[in-house]
């Protein structure tokens, strides 16, 4: 089914929606939570949540594309979870991805804090658009999917070390893009 279906599905209210898109991105949901969570019942219990989020954000929302827009549904609440359970037990392929580039974020929980860190969100996104297709591809599937350099490299077609070194020198290029624009600190 076609994802403009599925989201006239919503519109419609019909219960049916929620299992098309099961059906259709199910998988990928999944993969994210678990990126993060690393455990079944949580995966499922943030994969259930978004559905509702889906549900009750649609309408009056028309995603297009529908599939980014529930992945970030999806790993907005993996995050939460992540955080609210097992932060301190740096279980996840999460933790270990986030570990690689926390020296270039910034944050707090003032309000000094959050804007920071939408000035920082803003500035990724130019930095990733100076990236080639393919190194803003592997970023990304690193750090916004987590997945393992084994994956990433099948999924590219080059060898783990490659990976690695590519991500070496951009998380290296990042960290001079944001001190030349006196983002961290």
């Amino acid at each position: 089914m076609e994802d403009e279906q599925i989201v006239q599905l919503f519109f419609s209210r019909a219960e049916q929606a929620i299992q098309e898109l099961d059906r259709k991105y199910g998988t990928v949901f999944y993969a994210i939570a678990h990126r993060v969570l690393n455990n079944r019942q949580d995966e499922e219990e943030c994969v259930n949540d978004a559905y509702l989020g889906v549900w009750n954000a649609i309408p009056p929302a028309r995603p297009n594309p529908l599939l980014p827009y529930v992945c970030k549904i999806v790993r907005n609440l993996s995050l939460k979870a992540y955080y609210r359970t097992r932060a301190a037990k740096r279980q996840s392929e999460y933790s270990v991805a986030i570990q690689e580039v926390e020296h270039c974020l910034t944050g707090g929980d003032s309000a000094e804090g959050e804007l920071d860190a939408r000035e920082l969100t803003g500035a990724i996104e130019s930095f990733l658009d100076t990236l080639n297709r393919e190194n803003r591809v592997i970023f990304l599937r690193r750090y916004w999917f987590s997945d393992s350099y084994r994956e990433i490299a099948a999924r590219m077609g080059m060898t783990e070390k490659t990976v690695s070194v590519r991500l070496t020198r951009i998380r290296r290029r990042m960290k001079q893009y944001l001190e030349e624009r006196g983002l961290l600190r």
